[in-house]
């Protein structure tokens, strides 16, 4: 059958299109929000820590800002419903903090914060026993805010970055389980504080995205390989971005950020790093723009969890999950 040179440009066309979807497919992750309807949950807040203790098999939550006041509340999600942990011990209330799981002492790090000064306080929390334990390290990180604290792709818990008062950090500290150790890789990400960030667990890399700096452009992309720092360069990339929530999520294979603000205003894009460009996902539904959310990839539910925040306006104490 002979096709005339019309016909042959709209069947070229077509098949341009096919191949077109087919690779936009290949490199692009697709997921879709879900919102959960757990039959308790916390009160709202933003900027809480959250991670996943493999200790319990749980989502981990403590403190944040209520509204009112900074919180000190620590719960769990077990994947259907969360629950308030009266510990007899916990750390003071707290706002912009973070926390990790230590794969070697089995623990989660908490680490800062802001409770109307900037805090250097280390709490151990342990996810057999339900208790917190202050720490007492001969050497700490500065008092900082927005410090990203993240599992090195060795298992311990890195600290870096954070906003001290007066200037942006460009630091890197490691916990050896008992101390504050300083690393010294030959290249550091830009100073910044609340920056998005999430830990590779099928590459061994750390990703790192935005923040806030007043001096120095945050809006780039890092990769730490458990070495050395290596600035990348996207094609694509989110726009500037602070407090947005990031997370690695192994279905996708790809660390994932959610919201954050922007110039004041706050954001509801997903987006994807794939190992080297960063894919906005399209999602049919998704929380509301909102900056300061907890997220984690909860191991058990194998799915990622995210959970508050808040916008100019309003505080949240929703919970929802990726779904691949």
């Amino acid at each position: 059958m002979k096709l005339d040179r019309s016909s042959f440009l709209r069947l070229f066309c077509v098949f341009s299109f096919l191949i077109a979807a087919r690779l936009s497919m290949a490199t692009s992750p697709s997921a879709n929000w879900s919102q959960l309807t757990p039959a308790n949950s916390p009160p709202a807040r933003w900027y809480p820590a959250m991670t996943y203790d493999v200790a319990s098999g749980k989502v981990l939550l403590f403190g944040g800002f209520g509204g009112r006041s900074y919180l000190n509340d620590t719960w769990t999600f077990d994947g259907t419903t969360w629950t308030q942990v009266n510990t007899p011990v916990a750390p003071p209330p707290r706002v912009n903090v973070q926390m990790a799981y230590d794969r070697h002492t089995h623990n989660v790090i908490l680490f800062g914060g802001f409770d109307g000064h900037l805090l250097n306080d280390t709490w151990i929390w342990s996810g057999t026993t339900s208790t917190w334990t202050p720490a007492t390290p001969s050497h700490s990180p500065q008092a900082t805010d927005g410090a990203m604290v993240f599992t090195d792709p060795d298992g311990r818990v890195d600290v870096f970055g954070g906003y001290n008062g007066m200037i942006y950090l460009s630091q890197m500290l490691q916990w050896n389980g008992s101390d504050w150790k300083m690393l010294r890789p030959s290249t550091l990400p830009y100073g910044r504080a609340s920056a998005g960030l999430g830990v590779d667990t099928h590459s061994g890399e750390v990703v790192i995205f935005g923040g806030l700096n007043d001096t120095v452009n945050p809006i780039n992309t890092w990769v730490y390989d458990g070495t050395n720092w290596t600035l990348e360069s996207p094609a694509s990339q989110p726009i500037w971005l602070y407090g947005p929530a990031g997370v690695f999520d192994p279905n996708l294979h790809a660390v994932i950020l959610f919201g954050g603000g922007s110039g004041g205003v706050q954001q509801n894009a997903t987006w994807a790093w794939i190992g080297s460009d960063w894919k906005q996902l399209l999602t049919d539904q998704a929380p509301s723009a909102r900056e300061g959310a907890g997220i984690a990839y909860d191991v058990a539910l194998d799915r990622v969890i995210l959970f508050g925040g808040g916008d100019n306006n309003s505080l949240f104490n929703d919970t929802w999950e990726l779904i691949p």
